[in-house]
């Protein structure tokens, strides 16, 4: 099973709006929050997944979404240069955290947008990784670098899957969850031609975050509402596990936002 990173809801509200999902008049009911988050966190301890925390700062409500706080492979870290300024301040406690836990932080140059797992996520011994929205294409190099792996980059166009990890969620090396409609055509072929097997995922569920899944052996976490996902991911032998994520939708993530991948 998987260790993973999350951050405690203390300081999670919607006070800005930086992505489609994001509104001013839809404010998160913070109590009902904590409790999701902290149903996540349970689900993963109960499938027998380690989990760290990072201590929330008052002033960054989105460092909840730890997948955004950067990349791990080991013993390293590469970490996020975020593209908007309201979650600049992140990196530095981010930072501090895999400084503190003996991690070798590496960095891409201050002016490249990169935003960790959000965008980059590992398929065997490619990465696939998202540009477009929140992460620069030319930032892809850096990740190949620090990886050595080879990368595959894909063009996100549908503002509402403005991370990879809300469209694109690989299950193992040759299968997985896929939104087609949120890349375009040349991203589209790229992701057919490098993982033989796709569920598919329709609009409406892809609206609920179907794609934003944590995946830990056969467990699979994704956001409650999501049931044609569910039957096919049974169907291939996955125990699923739905969960309340509306809160956190509101800001627009859900499970896979939530968790950082340390082992």
């Amino acid at each position: 099973m998987h260790r993973m990173l999350l951050c405690p809801p203390e300081f999670y509200e919607v006070r800005y709006e930086i992505n489609a999902w994001m509104s001013l008049a839809d404010a998160p009911d913070h109590e009902l929050a904590v409790k999701q988050w902290e149903g996540l966190r349970e689900c993963l301890l109960g499938i027998g997944c380690a989990v760290d925390c990072l201590p929330p700062q008052s002033g960054w409500p989105d460092m909840v979404f730890t997948a955004n706080a950067g990349v791990v492979r080991g013993t390293s870290v590469l970490l996020s240069n975020f593209r908007h300024e309201e979650r600049a301040g992140e990196s530095p406690w981010n930072a501090l955290w895999f400084q503190q836990h003996g991690y070798e932080v590496a960095r891409i140059p201050a002016h490249l947008a990169f935003e960790g797992e959000g965008d980059a996520l590992q398929c065997g011994k490619v990465w696939v990784c998202g540009y477009g929205f929140r992460t620069d294409e030319k930032a892809h190099r850096w990740v190949e670098d620090w990886a050595r792996e080879p990368v595959v980059s894909v063009h996100l166009v549908d503002p509402h899957f403005y991370h990879l990890d809300t469209c694109f969620c690989p299950l193992r090396e040759d299968f997985a969850l896929l939104h087609p409609e949120a890349f375009d055509s040349i991203g589209q072929n790229a992701i057919r031609t490098l993982i033989p097997e796709l569920i598919e995922v329709t609009g409406e569920e892809a609206r609920r975050f179907a794609c934003n899944a944590i995946v830990s052996g056969s467990h699979i976490l994704l956001p409650e509402g999501c049931e044609q996902t569910e039957h096919r991911l049974q169907d291939h032998g996955y125990q699923t596990h739905a969960l309340a994520m509306s809160e956190f939708i509101k800001a627009g993530g859900a499970c896979k936002c939530l968790a950082l991948v340390l082992e």
